[in-house]
């Protein structure tokens, strides 16, 4: 397996239900469900590095930033970024063209990992393989599909990225 590295941002697919106020939360302390879906799914254990605990929704330039830094930071070329889906594609366009050598992708999910039946595991196992076989670049995967970093786009009508 190439060296690589998984960077958490939060999102949905770190986000948890709430009960005493019936919504879906995000933990404030950069815990992320990654190891847990990486040890369901049997995959071999990349490193895992929590960066920031948001709701894409919430993401600023200089949380854009934020991420950069830590891409241009770890040792690691093969890099797979978890984001929340609502502002996947800002992120992606954001981080093109100024990661050097470096292949990074993005993934998230439409629905939290620890609610079940969840897309996360898919989608982060095809970002897995995809950081692994694609050249240097920006790129996201969702749904069984890759795009190009200026392609991100979500349809919140279908419910799934489109180009």
């Amino acid at each position: 397996m190439e060296k690589l590295v998984i960077l958490t941002t939060g999102g949905t697919l770190d986000k948890d239900h709430d009960t005493f106020t019936e919504s879906l939360v995000l933990n404030t302390e950069n815990v992320t469900n990654v190891p847990e879906l990486l040890r369901v799914g049997k995959t071999h254990f990349p490193r895992v590095q929590p960066i920031m605990s948001l709701d894409s929704a919430d993401m600023t330039e200089d949380h854009r930033a934020h991420i950069l830094s830590a891409v241009k930071i770890v040792p690691e070329t093969h890099i797979v970024i978890t984001h929340g889906t609502s502002t996947m594609g800002e992120t992606a366009r954001f981080l093109d063209g100024k990661t050097g050598d470096k292949t990074v992708v993005l993934t998230g999910a439409l629905r939290p990992f620890a609610l079940g039946k969840s897309d996360a595991g898919f989608n982060v196992g095809g970002a897995v393989i995809a950081a692994q076989a694609l050249p240097a670049g920006v790129y996201a995967v969702m749904n069984g599909r890759v795009f190009k970093a200026s392609e991100v786009s979500k349809d919140v009508k279908s419910g799934r990225f489109d180009v």
